[in-house]
């Protein structure tokens, strides 16, 4: 069964690669659920959830960077690459970490957000 907005944001907001931005908008629109503040919220989250999102092609670019070195470390960011590069391959549009799976997600149903 496919997970509710709700679920999806209940994950982004226990990813650990999810940042304060997007956290902060998650928790916004939950609070904002059912009240008068909903449409506003809703409609703030989904700017942020689009903005945040990280294409493959932009990861690969900042794995490979002197930044994606220091963030994930000389050796691991070869590995962050090579991943990137491997799920691009098989047709990853985004990547797949904790936080980019459960934007995507809700990105999916983001016409049901808006309403």
């Amino acid at each position: 069964m496919a997970k509710t907005i709700k679920e999806l944001t209940q994950d982004l907001l226990q990813a650990p690669s999810a940042c304060k931005e997007v956290k902060e908008a998650a928790q916004n629109y939950l609070d904002a659920a059912g009240t008068e503040k909903e449409a506003d919220a809703a409609t703030a989250y989904v700017k942020e959830l689009e903005a945040d999102i990280m294409p493959i092609d932009t990861l690969i670019a900042f794995a490979e960077s002197e930044g994606g070195a220091k963030v994930f470390g000389p050796d691991k960011t070869k590995e962050v690459a090579q991943h990137a590069k491997d799920i691009k391959a098989a047709g990853a549009v985004y990547c797949d970490c904790p936080a980019c799976a459960a934007v995507e997600e809700i990105l999916k149903k983001k016409e049901e957000m808006l309403q």
